[in-house]
């Protein structure tokens, strides 16, 4: 029986399969001191802007090209500062507070619990942040309302 050349092995890749020659990736060497100084940055940051509503002062950390991948808000550290100061006058109960966090090379995640009030389940919010020379310079979410009942009893923290 001929199989496709797709499933043929050349006597090469064949030979390092049975030797163990065959490379291997190298995950790169993880500076851990960076990855801490990140996750401080951020969780400073975070929470001056999100829990304190200090977003002027908070900002001092966003660069000036920072980019954002939420549709809502726009590119740019003057257009973040002017759309969540917006935000907080409108909404001066909204709160996010950090559940858990974790940092990886120029990474930040942090999982959230995001309330606009005491009556409010809220929303469950994954925050990704990529952070360069002591910025932040680019910022992902992901957003799940926290619904009022479960198939299961996890939660969402």
């Amino acid at each position: 029986m001929r199989f496709p050349s797709v499933f043929r092995l050349t006597p090469l890749v064949a030979t390092a399969l049975l030797t163990g020659t065959l490379a291997t990736a190298q995950a790169p060497e993880r500076d851990t001191a960076q990855e801490a100084a990140n996750l401080a940055l951020v969780t400073t940051f975070y929470e001056g802007v999100f829990l304190d509503h200090d977003v002027a002062a908070a900002s001092s950390v966003v660069a000036g090209d920072y980019i954002q991948h939420n549709p809502h808000v726009p590119d740019g550290k003057a257009p973040f500062v002017d759309f969540f100061t917006g935000l907080f006058a409108e909404n001066p109960a909204a709160k996010n507070e950090i559940v858990r966090s974790a940092a990886s090379g120029d990474l930040v995640w942090l999982h959230v619990h995001a309330t606009s009030g005491a009556d409010d389940r809220g929303r469950a919010i994954v925050d990704i942040f990529r952070v360069e020379d002591g910025l932040i310079v680019e910022h992902w979410d992901v957003t799940q309302t926290i619904p009022e009942t479960a198939a299961n009893d996890n939660g969402m923290f």
